[in-house]
């Protein structure tokens, strides 16, 4: 048999308890008892809460304090091709990417061969659970007035929503703004593209895609359609 457990993710293993014992009444008494864990989970040698014990336990709770409020924090100087960040637990971030070339896959079905082809300029919009995209015409950086485009990808819906499919998106609480970004690109690429959920290009997005695959062509921004959005308008 081949061993998996290489696969899996980290194990935590119980190590100690705490049991809070009150009496009843108005004038409630609270006492704390801990336990250590054996090496099968079970609760033994019952203790009162130590006063150092306390402390570890406190510094605990700190840290994780600490790891939900860097979340989105930059890893540095804010990156140049980040637009917003509202980094709060459910904060977002809105970015975009000049024109590139990628590796794209695609389901047997729509019969188009995985390969690497130029992308459009691409703008970007992000929570922890949903990510919206949109196409751009030119590699500067947009402004409130710039004219966002509906993304020529298979998977988006007509507002920009990215249907995930079976995709599981684990952004960690502890992401910086860096590593949010990239997660999020790599969900996008690394997924297969599989169905038009409308049209979203002036032409056949099947044949577009194919004529690009595993070629130098840059991507056709005539056939790019306009949307009725500007930037500003899809800011929070």
């Amino acid at each position: 048999m081949k061993d998996i457990t290489d696969h899996f993710g980290t194990l935590y293993h119980p190590v100690s308890a705490l049991v809070i014992y009150q009496t009843k009444g108005d004038d409630k008494d609270t006492y704390v008892e801990h336990f250590d864990m054996d090496k099968d989970g079970n609760p033994i040698n019952a203790h009162p809460l130590s006063e150092r014990e306390a402390k570890i336990f406190a510094k605990s709770l700190n840290t994780e304090k600490e790891k939900s409020k860097a979340f989105l924090k930059p890893e540095s100087i804010l990156p140049t091709h980040v637009l917003y960040i509202n980094p709060t637990e459910k904060g977002s971030v809105i970015w975009y990417t000049k024109a590139k070339k990628v590796k794209l896959f695609f389901t047997e079905s729509l019969e188009i061969p995985n390969g690497i082809a130029h992308t459009p300029p691409m703008l970007w919009m992000a929570s922890k659970q949903h990510l919206t995209v949109f196409a751009l015409t030119s590699d500067k950086r947009p402004t409130e007035k710039t004219i966002l485009y509906h993304a020529p990808f298979f998977n988006v819906y007509e507002n920009g929503n990215v249907c995930m499919g079976t995709v599981g998106v684990d952004i960690k609480n502890s992401a910086s703004v860096e590593e949010f970004i990239r997660a999020w690109e790599s969900y996008f690429f690394n997924s297969r593209f599989s169905h038009l959920n409308h049209n979203p290009t002036n032409g056949n997005c099947v044949s577009i895609w194919k004529n690009l695959i595993d070629t130098d062509k840059t991507f056709p921004k005539e056939i790019l359609k306009k949307t009725n959005k500007t930037l500003k308008n899809i800011l929070p």
